[in-house]
Protein backbone atom coordinates (compact mmCIF):
# COMPACT_ATOMS: atom_id res chain seq x y z
CA UNK A 1 0.00 0.00 0.00
CA UNK A 2 1.06 3.64 -0.40
CA UNK A 3 2.06 4.84 3.06
CA UNK A 4 -0.02 7.92 3.99
CA UNK A 5 1.76 11.07 5.13
CA UNK A 6 2.40 10.92 8.86
CA UNK A 7 1.09 13.15 11.61
CA UNK A 8 3.48 13.16 14.57
CA UNK A 9 1.85 14.00 17.91
CA UNK A 10 5.10 14.29 19.85
CA UNK A 11 7.92 16.46 18.56
CA UNK A 12 9.89 19.28 20.16
CA UNK A 13 10.95 22.82 19.34
CA UNK A 14 13.95 24.78 20.63
CA UNK A 15 12.93 28.37 21.25
CA UNK A 16 14.62 31.16 19.25
CA UNK A 17 17.25 33.02 21.32
CA UNK A 18 15.22 36.25 21.28
CA UNK A 19 11.81 34.73 22.01
CA UNK A 20 11.30 36.55 25.33
CA UNK A 21 13.83 39.37 25.01
CA UNK A 22 12.09 40.62 21.86
CA UNK A 23 8.47 39.98 22.88
CA UNK A 24 8.05 40.59 26.62
CA UNK A 25 6.71 44.00 27.67
CA UNK A 26 9.65 46.38 28.13
CA UNK A 27 9.31 46.42 31.93
CA UNK A 28 9.94 42.66 32.08
CA UNK A 29 12.62 42.12 29.45
CA UNK A 30 15.62 42.26 31.75
CA UNK A 31 13.91 39.71 34.02
CA UNK A 32 12.78 37.21 31.38
CA UNK A 33 14.78 34.35 29.82
CA UNK A 34 17.60 35.53 27.57
CA UNK A 35 20.68 34.03 25.94
CA UNK A 36 24.28 34.68 26.94
CA UNK A 37 27.21 33.36 24.92
CA UNK A 38 30.34 32.41 26.80
CA UNK A 39 33.38 30.18 26.62
CA UNK A 40 33.16 27.51 29.26
CA UNK A 41 33.69 23.96 30.46
CA UNK A 42 30.96 21.51 31.43
CA UNK A 43 30.21 21.36 35.16
CA UNK A 44 27.32 18.92 35.42
CA UNK A 45 23.57 18.79 35.05
CA UNK A 46 20.91 21.21 36.18
CA UNK A 47 17.17 20.74 36.70
CA UNK A 48 15.25 19.66 33.64
CA UNK A 49 18.17 17.93 31.94
CA UNK A 50 19.97 21.19 31.15
CA UNK A 51 23.74 21.54 31.43
CA UNK A 52 25.80 23.90 33.57
CA UNK A 53 29.12 25.36 32.41
CA UNK A 54 31.78 27.35 34.22
CA UNK A 55 33.17 30.31 32.34
CA UNK A 56 36.80 29.49 31.51
CA UNK A 57 38.05 31.53 28.55
CA UNK A 58 41.66 30.38 29.02
CA UNK A 59 40.98 26.68 29.52
CA UNK A 60 42.10 24.69 26.43
CA UNK A 61 39.04 22.43 26.87
CA UNK A 62 36.58 25.33 26.91
CA UNK A 63 34.09 25.73 24.07
CA UNK A 64 31.75 28.50 23.01
CA UNK A 65 28.26 27.83 24.27
CA UNK A 66 24.91 29.62 24.49
CA UNK A 67 23.29 29.51 27.90
CA UNK A 68 19.81 30.63 28.85
CA UNK A 69 19.75 33.02 31.81
CA UNK A 70 16.56 33.32 33.87
CA UNK A 71 16.47 34.60 37.46
CA UNK A 72 19.21 32.64 39.28
CA UNK A 73 19.34 29.85 36.72
CA UNK A 74 21.90 29.20 34.01
CA UNK A 75 20.66 26.59 31.52
CA UNK A 76 22.45 25.10 28.52
CA UNK A 77 20.45 22.92 26.16
CA UNK A 78 22.42 19.67 25.64
CA UNK A 79 23.08 18.52 22.11
CA UNK A 80 21.10 15.37 22.92
CA UNK A 81 17.92 17.40 22.63
CA UNK A 82 18.73 18.15 18.99
CA UNK A 83 20.51 15.05 17.67
CA UNK A 84 19.63 15.42 14.01
CA UNK A 85 21.70 16.16 10.91
CA UNK A 86 25.32 17.00 11.82
CA UNK A 87 24.68 16.61 15.58
CA UNK A 88 23.35 13.07 15.18
CA UNK A 89 26.44 11.29 16.52
CA UNK A 90 27.49 13.89 19.07
CA UNK A 91 27.38 12.78 22.72
CA UNK A 92 24.20 13.78 24.54
CA UNK A 93 26.06 16.05 26.99
CA UNK A 94 27.94 18.06 24.37
CA UNK A 95 27.53 21.86 24.47
CA UNK A 96 26.73 23.94 21.40
CA UNK A 97 25.69 27.42 20.32
CA UNK A 98 22.71 28.40 18.20
CA UNK A 99 25.13 28.65 15.29
CA UNK A 100 25.84 24.92 15.71
CA UNK A 101 22.20 23.85 15.96
CA UNK A 102 20.52 22.27 12.92
CA UNK A 103 18.17 25.03 11.68
CA UNK A 104 15.15 22.72 11.77
CA UNK A 105 15.18 22.59 15.56
CA UNK A 106 14.32 26.30 15.88
CA UNK A 107 13.56 27.80 12.46
CA UNK A 108 10.17 27.26 10.84
CA UNK A 109 11.17 26.95 7.18
CA UNK A 110 13.90 24.44 7.97
CA UNK A 111 11.53 22.45 10.20
CA UNK A 112 8.98 22.19 7.40
CA UNK A 113 11.73 21.04 5.03
CA UNK A 114 12.79 18.35 7.51
CA UNK A 115 9.18 17.23 7.80
CA UNK A 116 8.93 16.97 4.02
CA UNK A 117 12.09 14.86 3.94
CA UNK A 118 10.64 12.63 6.65
CA UNK A 119 7.24 11.87 5.03
CA UNK A 120 5.56 13.93 7.75
CA UNK A 121 2.64 16.25 7.01
CA UNK A 122 1.88 17.69 10.45
CA UNK A 123 3.50 17.88 13.87
CA UNK A 124 2.48 18.75 17.43
CA UNK A 125 5.37 19.80 19.65
CA UNK A 126 6.47 20.39 23.21
CA UNK A 127 8.65 23.23 24.59
CA UNK A 128 12.34 23.06 25.50
CA UNK A 129 13.37 26.06 27.64
CA UNK A 130 10.04 26.11 29.58
CA UNK A 131 10.38 22.28 29.85
CA UNK A 132 7.62 19.89 28.84
CA UNK A 133 4.73 21.52 30.72
CA UNK A 134 6.21 24.84 31.80
CA UNK A 135 8.06 23.71 34.94
CA UNK A 136 10.71 26.40 34.43
CA UNK A 137 8.11 29.10 35.06
CA UNK A 138 6.47 27.15 37.89
CA UNK A 139 9.82 27.22 39.71
CA UNK A 140 10.28 30.96 39.22
CA UNK A 141 10.33 33.51 42.04
CA UNK A 142 8.59 36.37 40.23
CA UNK A 143 5.19 34.98 39.22
CA UNK A 144 4.14 38.22 37.51
CA UNK A 145 7.03 37.91 35.06
CA UNK A 146 6.49 34.15 34.79
CA UNK A 147 2.86 34.63 33.74
CA UNK A 148 3.95 37.12 31.09
CA UNK A 149 6.55 34.57 29.87
CA UNK A 150 3.92 31.84 29.59
CA UNK A 151 1.68 34.09 27.52
CA UNK A 152 4.56 35.20 25.30
CA UNK A 153 5.48 31.57 24.62
CA UNK A 154 1.88 30.69 23.76
CA UNK A 155 1.44 33.69 21.47
CA UNK A 156 4.70 32.86 19.68
CA UNK A 157 3.70 29.20 19.34
CA UNK A 158 0.24 29.98 17.93
CA UNK A 159 0.87 33.12 15.88
CA UNK A 160 4.45 32.68 14.67
CA UNK A 161 5.73 29.12 14.87
CA UNK A 162 2.40 27.60 13.79
CA UNK A 163 1.33 30.55 11.65
CA UNK A 164 2.03 31.52 8.06
CA UNK A 165 3.61 28.66 6.14
CA UNK A 166 3.23 26.48 9.23
CA UNK A 167 -0.56 26.77 9.33
CA UNK A 168 -2.06 23.28 9.14
CA UNK A 169 1.35 21.63 9.44
CA UNK A 170 2.71 22.83 12.79
CA UNK A 171 -0.07 22.25 15.31
CA UNK A 172 -0.03 24.53 18.39
CA UNK A 173 -0.04 23.36 22.00
CA UNK A 174 0.02 25.79 24.92
CA UNK A 175 1.60 25.72 28.35
CA UNK A 176 -0.20 27.09 31.42
CA UNK A 177 0.67 28.88 34.68
CA UNK A 178 0.67 25.72 36.77
CA UNK A 179 0.82 27.60 40.06
CA UNK A 180 -2.74 28.98 39.77
CA UNK A 181 -5.55 26.78 38.45
CA UNK A 182 -7.85 29.72 37.67
CA UNK A 183 -5.14 31.45 35.66
CA UNK A 184 -4.45 28.11 33.96
CA UNK A 185 -8.11 27.70 32.97
CA UNK A 186 -8.21 31.28 31.70
CA UNK A 187 -5.11 30.67 29.58
CA UNK A 188 -6.67 27.56 28.02
CA UNK A 189 -9.71 29.62 27.03
CA UNK A 190 -7.55 32.49 25.75
CA UNK A 191 -5.45 30.14 23.62
CA UNK A 192 -8.56 28.41 22.25
CA UNK A 193 -9.82 31.75 20.94
CA UNK A 194 -6.46 32.10 19.16
CA UNK A 195 -6.64 28.62 17.64
CA UNK A 196 -4.88 26.23 20.04
CA UNK A 197 -6.72 23.15 21.29
CA UNK A 198 -4.00 21.16 23.06
CA UNK A 199 -2.38 21.84 26.43
CA UNK A 200 0.66 20.33 28.10
CA UNK A 201 0.18 19.13 31.68
CA UNK A 202 2.19 17.07 34.17
CA UNK A 203 1.88 13.30 34.37
CA UNK A 204 2.35 13.56 38.17
CA UNK A 205 1.65 17.05 39.59
CA UNK A 206 2.64 16.13 43.19
CA UNK A 207 6.23 15.65 42.02
CA UNK A 208 6.11 19.37 41.20
CA UNK A 209 4.66 20.29 44.60
CA UNK A 210 1.14 20.59 43.13
CA UNK A 211 -2.16 18.89 44.07
CA UNK A 212 -2.86 15.51 42.51
CA UNK A 213 -5.66 14.94 40.04
CA UNK A 214 -7.69 12.97 42.60
CA UNK A 215 -9.23 15.95 44.38
CA UNK A 216 -11.27 18.84 42.99
CA UNK A 217 -8.43 21.35 42.74
CA UNK A 218 -7.92 20.99 38.97
CA UNK A 219 -11.63 20.98 38.10
CA UNK A 220 -11.61 24.54 36.66
CA UNK A 221 -8.86 23.45 34.27
CA UNK A 222 -10.70 20.30 33.14
CA UNK A 223 -13.88 22.35 32.71
CA UNK A 224 -12.02 24.79 30.46
CA UNK A 225 -10.51 21.95 28.44
CA UNK A 226 -13.87 20.23 28.01
CA UNK A 227 -15.60 23.49 27.11
CA UNK A 228 -13.03 24.36 24.41
CA UNK A 229 -12.31 20.84 23.14
CA UNK A 230 -8.71 21.11 24.36
CA UNK A 231 -6.76 17.84 24.66
CA UNK A 232 -4.59 17.28 27.77
CA UNK A 233 -1.09 16.03 26.86
CA UNK A 234 1.24 14.51 29.47
CA UNK A 235 4.77 13.85 28.25
CA UNK A 236 7.11 11.53 30.13
CA UNK A 237 9.30 13.72 32.33
CA UNK A 238 6.66 16.43 32.68
CA UNK A 239 6.80 15.73 36.42
CA UNK A 240 10.55 16.53 36.35
CA UNK A 241 11.17 12.98 37.46
CA UNK A 242 11.91 9.62 35.85
CA UNK A 243 11.07 6.74 38.18
CA UNK A 244 12.33 6.21 41.71
CA UNK A 245 16.09 6.10 42.43
CA UNK A 246 17.28 2.60 43.23
CA UNK A 247 20.91 3.37 43.92
CA UNK A 248 23.68 5.51 42.54
CA UNK A 249 25.16 2.86 40.24
CA UNK A 250 22.13 2.25 37.98
CA UNK A 251 23.31 3.11 34.46
CA UNK A 252 21.42 5.72 32.42
CA UNK A 253 20.52 3.01 29.90
CA UNK A 254 18.11 1.51 32.46
CA UNK A 255 16.32 4.76 33.19
CA UNK A 256 15.99 5.61 29.51
CA UNK A 257 14.57 2.18 28.68
CA UNK A 258 12.10 2.32 31.57
CA UNK A 259 10.94 5.91 31.08
CA UNK A 260 7.47 4.65 30.11
CA UNK A 261 6.84 4.07 33.85
CA UNK A 262 5.75 7.70 34.16
CA UNK A 263 3.00 7.14 31.60
CA UNK A 264 2.00 3.84 33.21
CA UNK A 265 1.47 5.47 36.60
CA UNK A 266 -0.32 8.44 35.04
CA UNK A 267 -2.63 6.06 33.17
CA UNK A 268 -3.56 4.36 36.45
CA UNK A 269 -4.20 7.65 38.20
CA UNK A 270 -6.61 8.81 35.52
CA UNK A 271 -8.49 5.49 35.39
CA UNK A 272 -8.96 5.55 39.18
CA UNK A 273 -9.61 9.27 39.61
CA UNK A 274 -13.17 9.39 38.31
CA UNK A 275 -12.32 12.45 36.21
CA UNK A 276 -13.12 10.62 32.97
CA UNK A 277 -16.58 9.99 34.41
CA UNK A 278 -17.11 13.55 35.63
CA UNK A 279 -15.77 15.18 32.46
CA UNK A 280 -17.36 12.97 29.87
CA UNK A 281 -15.74 14.40 26.74
CA UNK A 282 -12.28 15.19 28.12
CA UNK A 283 -9.43 13.52 26.20
CA UNK A 284 -5.94 12.79 27.51
CA UNK A 285 -2.75 11.75 25.69
CA UNK A 286 0.22 9.92 27.23
CA UNK A 287 3.07 11.26 25.13
CA UNK A 288 6.16 9.12 24.48
CA UNK A 289 4.93 6.40 26.83
CA UNK A 290 4.35 3.60 24.26
CA UNK A 291 1.30 1.32 24.66
CA UNK A 292 2.29 -2.34 25.03
CA UNK A 293 1.73 -2.22 28.79
CA UNK A 294 -1.79 -0.75 28.55
CA UNK A 295 -3.85 -3.98 28.28
CA UNK A 296 -2.18 -5.52 31.31
CA UNK A 297 -2.58 -2.40 33.47
CA UNK A 298 -6.18 -1.88 32.40
CA UNK A 299 -6.89 -5.52 33.26
CA UNK A 300 -5.34 -5.13 36.69
CA UNK A 301 -7.52 -2.08 37.41
CA UNK A 302 -10.63 -3.92 36.21
CA UNK A 303 -9.84 -6.89 38.48
CA UNK A 304 -9.28 -4.72 41.53
CA UNK A 305 -12.38 -2.65 40.73
CA UNK A 306 -14.44 -5.85 41.06
CA UNK A 307 -13.09 -6.25 44.61
CA UNK A 308 -14.15 -2.74 45.61
CA UNK A 309 -15.35 -3.55 49.11
CA UNK A 310 -11.90 -4.80 50.06
CA UNK A 311 -10.27 -1.47 49.21
CA UNK A 312 -12.62 1.51 49.48
CA UNK A 313 -16.36 1.81 49.88
CA UNK A 314 -16.98 4.71 47.52
CA UNK A 315 -14.96 3.37 44.60
CA UNK A 316 -18.01 2.56 42.47
CA UNK A 317 -19.47 5.99 43.14
CA UNK A 318 -16.32 7.66 41.87
CA UNK A 319 -15.72 5.15 39.04
CA UNK A 320 -19.15 3.63 38.29
CA UNK A 321 -17.97 1.62 35.27
CA UNK A 322 -15.10 -0.76 34.67
CA UNK A 323 -11.93 1.37 34.41
CA UNK A 324 -11.06 -0.04 30.99
CA UNK A 325 -14.34 1.24 29.53
CA UNK A 326 -13.08 4.82 29.82
CA UNK A 327 -10.20 4.24 27.40
CA UNK A 328 -11.96 4.18 24.01
CA UNK A 329 -12.16 7.65 22.54
CA UNK A 330 -10.70 9.22 25.68
CA UNK A 331 -7.20 7.91 26.49
CA UNK A 332 -4.51 7.83 23.79
CA UNK A 333 -1.01 6.41 23.71
CA UNK A 334 1.82 7.26 21.32
CA UNK A 335 4.45 5.02 19.73
CA UNK A 336 7.41 5.08 17.38
CA UNK A 337 8.99 1.67 18.02
CA UNK A 338 6.44 -0.36 20.01
CA UNK A 339 5.92 -3.60 18.09
CA UNK A 340 4.54 -5.36 21.17
CA UNK A 341 1.87 -2.68 21.50
CA UNK A 342 0.80 -3.01 17.88
CA UNK A 343 0.53 -6.77 18.25
CA UNK A 344 -2.03 -6.33 21.05
CA UNK A 345 -3.79 -3.44 19.33
CA UNK A 346 -7.20 -5.12 19.53
CA UNK A 347 -6.95 -5.16 23.33
CA UNK A 348 -5.98 -1.51 23.49
CA UNK A 349 -8.17 -0.36 20.63
CA UNK A 350 -6.48 0.57 17.38
CA UNK A 351 -8.30 3.90 17.61
CA UNK A 352 -6.24 4.85 20.68
CA UNK A 353 -2.73 4.56 19.21
CA UNK A 354 -1.02 7.50 17.53
CA UNK A 355 2.36 7.97 15.82
CA UNK A 356 5.21 10.16 17.05
CA UNK A 357 8.63 11.03 15.61
CA UNK A 358 10.17 12.71 18.69
CA UNK A 359 12.12 15.09 16.45
CA UNK A 360 14.80 16.30 17.24
CA UNK A 361 15.62 14.24 20.33
CA UNK A 362 18.23 11.51 20.29
CA UNK A 363 15.76 8.65 19.86
CA UNK A 364 13.92 10.32 16.98
CA UNK A 365 13.13 8.18 13.97
CA UNK A 366 14.07 11.15 11.72
CA UNK A 367 15.01 10.97 8.89
CA UNK A 368 13.87 7.34 8.65
CA UNK A 369 10.36 7.53 10.12
CA UNK A 370 8.82 6.13 6.96
CA UNK A 371 11.13 3.11 6.95
CA UNK A 372 10.58 2.51 10.69
CA UNK A 373 6.81 2.69 10.24
CA UNK A 374 6.91 0.28 7.30
CA UNK A 375 8.95 -2.19 9.34
CA UNK A 376 6.52 -2.05 12.27
CA UNK A 377 3.47 -2.27 10.02
CA UNK A 378 4.82 -5.35 8.29
CA UNK A 379 5.86 -7.07 11.52
CA UNK A 380 2.51 -6.37 13.22
CA UNK A 381 0.44 -7.26 10.16
CA UNK A 382 -1.56 -4.03 10.08
CA UNK A 383 -4.16 -3.70 7.34
CA UNK A 384 -4.70 -0.53 5.31
CA UNK A 385 -7.33 0.95 7.63
CA UNK A 386 -5.12 0.31 10.67
CA UNK A 387 -2.14 1.95 8.98
CA UNK A 388 -4.22 5.04 8.25
CA UNK A 389 -5.48 5.14 11.84
CA UNK A 390 -1.98 4.86 13.29
CA UNK A 391 -0.20 7.34 11.05
CA UNK A 392 -2.85 10.06 10.82
CA UNK A 393 -6.52 9.14 11.32
CA UNK A 394 -6.40 8.85 15.10
CA UNK A 395 -4.53 12.13 15.44
CA UNK A 396 -7.10 13.91 13.26
CA UNK A 397 -9.91 12.57 15.42
CA UNK A 398 -8.20 13.14 18.78
CA UNK A 399 -7.12 16.73 18.18
CA UNK A 400 -9.91 17.79 15.82
CA UNK A 401 -7.37 18.64 13.15
CA UNK A 402 -10.17 19.47 10.73
CA UNK A 403 -9.93 22.90 12.40
CA UNK A 404 -6.52 23.22 10.72
CA UNK A 405 -7.68 22.07 7.30
CA UNK A 406 -6.60 18.44 7.73
CA UNK A 407 -9.76 16.64 6.67
CA UNK A 408 -8.58 13.06 6.06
Amino acid sequence: MELPKMISVDDHVVEPPDLWSARLPAKYRDRGPRVNRKKGVLNGLARGGFLVADEAPDDPKAVWVDEWVYEDRRMIIPSGQMQVHHLRDLHYLSMVTYDDMPPGVWQQAARLADMDANHCEASLMFPTVPRFCGQTFLESQDREVALACVRVWNDWMIDEWCGGAGRGRLIPMEIIPLWDVDLAAAEVRRCATKGSFAVSFSECPPHLGLPSIFGDYWHPLWEACEETGTVVNMHIGSSSKFGEPRGTDVPPFVGKSMSFQNSLLCFGDWLASGKLETFKTLKIVLSEGQVGWMPFVAGRFDNEWELKDLWERDLHQRVPNLPSTYIRGRVYGCIFDDLAGLRVRDQIGMSQIMWENDYPHGDTSFPNSRQMAEKLIDAAGLDESEVYALLRGNAIECYGLQRFGIMH
